[in-house]
């Protein structure tokens, strides 16, 4: 059977006592997960959700997420995570453009999921932290899933360039079966007795597939942090002897550099994995010595399911590269033309494999732009040397990574451009020790307006997320424009004092 949720009712058949999912004192076995994630399929259907239809989901780290995220596959929907992060005309954006027929949100965050539901005139749901079947669960009755076709959606996710509104990544149940499998078996090595810790966020497709997903096919545990801190996590280590820590550069430092390092108990960590932005060498260094453990780092996006290459756990280490290619993925690098470019030399990387997307949610001449030819353009610039091993060089696309989170400068633009006194804006990366990047913009205001700094922040701080908004921003009289009067968005110049 083709649907994703089949290994968590193979895992629950052959590890039923076992447990499968934790948050500090609540412990949910496989066979209590799979019969959770029952009862929500059954409240689905008893909502009018078919299959094919779409399910959002408004949800941090906790129990719920992986209960709804699996009820909703067992019954034949598709699911598009959200940010909890996220204002309330972002969400509604995703609802209308996904097409979106429910929205499942935390109760403790549910406000923004709420007011978009209203908006788009679809039903909200809110569940709690460990038991959304009090709220969205219907009769469990067996614990059967809707068979999907292999090249079916089983999530949409959302992810944007420089220019337009967000699109949707849409992956299907074979894109996702595949990757977490490749992961699970030449990359975790898992097992049953791991611990996987969850403090990735699920709604991002590296920790939904390389921690949940991976982690249900090894019939390992998955323990949650709703809310990433370094001492904290020190701490859930130690308490629930973790042994595979998955995580994005900031979030090592942080454990790095956290008061709690030496007091911590770390010695059933066995593998520890980096992705979602290059991993400075010194960090992973500091982290190895400090920790005594190996730090594997790989690199995937949205559209590749995640995972495209790594670091793999039996070849040599190459710190500072994204390793290889994973089984059934392919990697070439590119020029300009389309051509391949020789040994040592800048292209972009282009893969190809069962991990690459579908398309774009219903965006057909989209979809032909990143793919032409059956080779996903993502739009990075890497080298690759002698032996195969790439290393990324810049990204051809402007988007900022801001503490593993995607932040696209058009989407802070359009909500700078809302503010009636702003004529041209510019969002940029600029450098930051921890965060890796940081969100930038320059502004130049209307002939005869005014606004100051202070308000231009906090106007886009109300419109996108918390991480989204600049914490940098500056007024200039014009910003830098090509020849066909295109804003150059890598020629605005950064004031003294402010890392590039």
């Amino acid at each position: 059977m083709a649907n994703l949720a089949q290994h968590l009712l193979d895992s629950a058949d052959e590890h039923g006592d076992r447990p499968a999912l934790r948050m500090d004192d609540a412990v949910l076995t496989y066979a209590g997960f799979r019969d959770a994630a029952a009862g929500v399929a059954a409240g689905l259907r008893a909502r009018g959700i078919a299959p094919g239809d779409r399910v959002g989901m408004v949800l941090p780290n906790v129990v719920s997420f992986p209960v709804v995220f699996y009820g909703a596959l067992m019954a034949g929907a598709a699911v598009v995570p959200m940010n909890p992060l996220l204002k309330a005309r972002e969400v509604e954006y995703y609802l209308r453009d996904s097409g979106a027929r429910l929205v499942v949100a935390l109760d403790s965050v549910a406000a923004a999921a709420e007011e978009a539901a209203a908006a788009v005139g679809v039903e909200a749901v809110t569940v709690g932290p460990v038991d959304p079947g009090e709220a969205l669960g219907g009769p469990a009755g067996d614990a059967g899933i809707v068979e999907r076709s292999d090249d079916e959606a089983a999530v949409i996710l959302y992810t944007s360039g420089t220019t337009g509104p967000p699109k949707g990544a849409e992956l299907t149940h074979a894109n996702l079966r595949g990757n977490a499998r490749t992961t699970q078996e030449t990359l975790l090595e898992g097992t049953p007795e791991d611990v996987i810790m969850g403090c990735l966020p699920l709604f991002h497709v590296f920790g939904l597939t390389c921690a949940l997903n991976a982690g249900v096919l090894a019939g390992a545990c998955l323990t949650l942090l709703p809310r990433f801190d370094g001492a904290k996590a020190l701490e859930v280590i130690e308490r629930d002897a973790v042994t595979v820590f998955e995580g994005v550069p900031t979030m090592f430092a942080a454990m790095l550099h956290s008061p709690d390092r030496d007091r911590s108990d770390v010695s059933s960590l066995r593998l520890c994995v980096s992705g979602g932005s290059a991993m400075p060498v010194e960090v992973m260094r500091g982290f190895e010595e400090a920790f005594d453990c190996i730090v594997l780092e790989g690199y995937g996006l949205s559209e590749t399911s995640p995972v495209a290459s790594f670091n793999h756990p039996h070849a040599e280490r190459k710190p500072g590269t994204i390793g290889t290619p994973i089984r059934g993925v392919e990697m070439r690098l590119l020029d300009d033309d389309g051509r391949d470019v020789g040994e040592g030399d800048v292209g972009e990387i282009a893969i190809r494999g069962e991990n690459v997307m579908k398309g774009y949610w219903q965006r057909p001449e989209e979809t032909a732009k990143a793919i032409p030819d059956g080779w996903f353009r993502t739009g990075d610039l890497a080298r690759r040397d002698a032996d195969g091993y790439y290393a990324i060089v810049d990204r051809k696309k402007e988007m900022i990574i801001r503490g593993g989170y995607n932040v696209y400068p058009r989407e802070i633009e359009e909500a700078l451009y809302e503010h009636p006194a702003v004529a041209e804006a510019a969002c940029v990366g600029v450098a930051h020790p921890d965060l890796g990047e940081e969100v930038a913009a320059a502004v130049a205001l209307k002939p005869g307006a005014e606004a100051d700094v202070d308000e231009l922040k906090a106007w886009v701080k109300e419109r996108v997320a918390a991480y989204k908004y600049p914490r940098h921003l500056w007024l200039v009289e014009a910003l830098p424009k090509g020849p066909t009067g295109k804003i150059l968005r890598r020629a605005v110049e950064v004031p003294a004092g402010v890392a590039r």
